[in-house]
């Protein structure tokens, strides 16, 4: 039964490696996965904001570690999406952070841009609506568990699943020809928007800019994810400091 069982992985792995079919359906499952957590989690729920949002966190948890299990059955690591655990050097440390900077610098020009954009499209600026992040407001203890949550699931998690995972395996699809990775960076771009669809029209066209910006940045800093996770943990941080200060409408994610 082992014996068989190996086998099985064995020939899962293969498949992902040599299939275009097997590749295709392992970034369908992903998605489709996180989907029916979410719709089906998010009856159960109803409109509770906080309640919603754990949902949403724990589609993102299932999403890594089906990524994870394609990584294991490719015999591929972390490593072949640019994302190492060992050690940094001082210099490669001090780089890392100043890319990061750059980056953060880059996507929040890139949401500005998106904001223009739907400015001249519907005739006037318009917010994300934010509102469901409303249960923040001067809540201490609810600030400090939220910007746990979202250095791990947002942060860390959305750029390992719409920047690594999609633009990675979109690219191989195409056999790593240059145009490939281009069709990557604006296929995943585009994903990234429409996933936050609850932030509203402009909240897609925004976020959706803010992709191109981290995924364009993927690529030109050579797949060193943690710069791009950093830069994502400034603007999370940002966004769940205003929600705590402000009215609950916000910018940026």
């Amino acid at each position: 039964m082992l014996q068989g069982k190996n086998t099985l992985i064995k020939g899962l792995g293969r498949a992902l490696l040599t299939s275009k079919l097997a590749q295709v359906g392992e970034i369908a499952v992903v998605f489709i996965v996180a989907l029916a957590v979410i719709m089906g989690a998010g009856q159960l729920v109803g409109e509770n904001p906080l309640a919603r949002q754990g949902v949403v966190w724990v589609a993102n948890v299932l999403m890594i570690v089906i990524v994870w299990l394609g990584l294991r059955l490719r015999g591929q690591g972390w490593g072949h999406f640019g994302l190492s655990f060992r050690l940094a050097d001082r210099r490669t440390v001090i780089r890392t952070v100043l890319q990061s900077l750059a980056v953060f610098v880059a996507a929040v020009a890139a949401m500005i841009v998106g904001a223009v954009v739907m400015a001249n499209i519907v005739g006037v600026p318009e917010s994300p609506d934010m509102s469901g992040y409303n249960y923040l407001r001067g809540n201490l203890p609810m600030l400090i568990l939220a910007l746990a949550g979202v250095y791990i699931v947002s942060s860390f998690g959305e750029e390992v699943i719409y920047r690594a995972f999609l633009i990675n395996r979109i690219a191989e699809l195409g056999s790593g020809r240059k145009a490939a990775w281009r069709l990557a960076v604006v296929i995943s771009s585009i994903v990234f928007g429409l996933v936050h669809f609850d932030w509203g029209l402009a909240g897609m066209v925004q976020t959706g800019f803010m992709g191109l910006a981290l995924a364009v940045s993927y690529l030109v800093v050579r797949r060193n994810l943690w710069v791009l996770i950093l830069a994502h943990g400034y603007m999370d941080t940002i966004l769940m400091l205003q929600m705590y200060f402000a009215s609950g409408q916000g910018v940026a994610e």
